[in-house]
């Protein structure tokens, strides 16, 4: 006869993958710690696994729980739904998505026109750099700089884009024009540090590098800044040069903060793409929200010519 193993125990078992801890897992649930880690331990000797290594009070997944996290997490996902219609709640949809942090302000004022479109939504804005633990955090939807951190789920290319000097229309009447090399090279410009994965990202030094002008010499001095949307914002308000990603660029246009201060743009080492794993690829609301966000992204690319 097969074992057959307690819901209760599942559930604990499931919460404290997810959650990482007895504690988090107890909160969720409305127990004690204790009860979650009796039911873990109980589940435990019953399957004759380790579900976790306890190394200095911390919670190391096994091989076992790492293999059984996202089927348990659809499991009582689909209770409470099910739960729900019996109940007679008004079902809201869920979703979870992961961008990089440069990305999430530019979609944080955009995602309104998607609920207007969908309904009622509940869902998670993270901002995070690759790579993310899709499972880890259930996430639906990652966009992401490149392919190569998540292939072992369902990327797609959404589009290349290029980055694009820009500065506002008084600093370049002021300082420019700047096809014009000497008015370039004397310029402020403002650098952004990319962090651990800068390798990826655009740079003054391979900009001038691309567009071959050979007198540019990179200094450690200057205006730097600690991502894109800060040294977009910078550069809106008069402080120099910035390299601008083309999918920010045609509302700040429009509006009259930014201008291309040159007419070359560099391509980006990478597309952006997005990534669905497989748990969430046949709901709904995960593939419209996909698609949406692609026509959002594709409607604001930019020529580089």
């Amino acid at each position: 006869m097969s074992k057959r193993f307690s819901l209760k125990g599942l559930q604990a078992l499931e919460a404290t993958i997810r959650c990482g801890s007895f504690v988090a897992a107890a909160e969720e649930l409305d127990v004690t710690p204790a009860a979650v880690s009796q039911l873990v331990r109980a589940l435990e000797e019953r399957a004759n696994r380790q579900m976790f290594y306890r190394i200095n009070r911390k919670l190391v997944l096994s091989e076992a729980s790492e293999l059984l996290a996202p089927r348990l997490t659809a499991l009582f996902s689909e209770l409470e739904e099910i739960s729900a219609e019996l109940s007679g709640d008004a079902l809201r949809s869920q979703l979870i998505i992961s961008v990089p942090p440069s990305v999430a302000t530019w979609l944080s004022s955009r995602i309104a026109a998607f609920v207007d479109e969908w309904g009622p939504l509940d869902f998670t804005l993270r901002g995070d750099e690759d790579p993310v633990d899709i499972e880890r955090y259930l996430v639906d939807i990652r966009w992401s700089f490149g392919e190569q951190n998540y292939r072992s789920e369902h990327t797609e290319v959404v589009y290349q884009d290029h980055a694009f000097a820009v500065c506002s229309p008084a600093f370049f009447d002021k300082h420019g024009p700047f096809d014009d090399e000497h008015k370039l090279l004397q310029a402020p410009l403002i650098h952004t540090d990319w962090g651990p994965s800068s390798a990826k990202y655009p740079s003054w030094d391979n900009w001038f590098e691309a567009a071959d002008i050979a007198r540019y010499r990179p200094s450690g001095k200057g205006i730097v800044a600690h991502s894109s949307q800060v040294a977009v914002d910078l550069a809106s308000n008069g402080l120099g040069i910035a390299l601008c990603q083309g999918f920010y660029l045609p509302q700040l246009i429009a509006n009259g903060a930014l201008m291309r201060a040159h007419s070359y743009a560099v391509p980006l080492a990478q597309p952006y793409c997005l990534t669905v794993p497989a748990r969430s690829s046949e709901r709904p609301v995960v593939q419209a929200f996909k698609q949406w966000l692609m026509l959002e992204c594709r409607k604001y690319q930019i020529d580089p010519a």
